[in-house]
């Protein structure tokens, strides 16, 4: 991981007030998802993989409602062509958050950028775009603390719910994946501040209920394509 004093301004604040500033900016996300990671943990012993490969997904993948449908999809046996096809649909927002922050890591070396891509979740997007909201710039060191804190709290709920799965049965019978909506809702909600965003969140939102009967896990980008460009009408009406 780069060192989080590069690529900084004169004047900012020290190394250790960054690091404490990110890793409580990311804190309630990162304790909301642990019965997520305890989930993935348990289900990957349940489908046949070992405690190590287990943990090598959380440690490689590294990408939650992925990693479960992969997890899922490996059980059931299907080929490895369809499983990839299912992990790039269910993580394409992806290439939504990177687009955000294009202009703002232009600039930053490869090591950088390779380090930001590889930590980047739904979460450290949330916190990160906030941050930058609130600063008026977008913050590398910032952001990568902020993914790698989240990075050893998902990694550390998979080794709970890989030593959990092995002694007690029905982990995945227990509600946990309710952590999933959890954590959505938790990142929604504070950002819907005006008018684009709340008709963005919820043509997204009626637009995954309509579309998921009809068009399995291609819904994912229907819905969000839709409720962007919403938003971004919207948004340009006010201008």
């Amino acid at each position: 991981m780069p060192s989080a004093t590069c690529s900084r301004p004169v004047g900012a604040e020290s190394t250790r007030a960054l690091w404490w500033r990110a890793s409580i900016d990311i804190l309630p996300l990162s304790v909301s998802v642990i019965p997520w990671g305890i989930l993935c943990g348990a289900l990957a012993l349940q489908v046949g993989l070992s405690p190590l490969q287990a943990q090598l997904m959380s440690l490689l993948v590294y990408a939650g409602a992925a990693q479960l449908s992969a997890t899922t999809l490996f059980g059931a046996g299907t080929p490895l062509l369809p499983i990839m096809g299912s992990t790039f649909v269910i993580t394409s927002q992806h290439l939504l958050y990177g687009f955000t922050f294009r202009r703002d890591v232009l600039p930053l070396s490869l090591r950088w950028r390779a380090s930001l891509a590889f930590f980047l979740t739904d979460e450290m997007f949330a916190v990160a775009l906030k941050d930058r909201e609130r600063s008026g710039r977008f913050d590398p060191a910032y952001a990568l603390i902020a993914g790698f804190v989240f990075y050893l709290f998902w990694n550390a709920a998979t080794l709970l719910g890989i030593a959990a799965g092995q002694y007690i049965d029905g982990l995945d019978q227990m509600g946990l994946d309710f952590a999933i909506a959890a954590t959505f809702i938790a990142m929604t909600i504070p950002a819907m501040k005006n008018l684009p965003m709340v008709a963005a969140t919820l043509v997204s939102g009626a637009m995954a209920l309509l579309t998921k009967p009809l068009l399995a896990e291609v819904y994912i980008i229907i819905s969000a394509l839709s409720g962007m460009l919403v938003g971004y009408v919207l948004h340009r009406m006010r201008r």
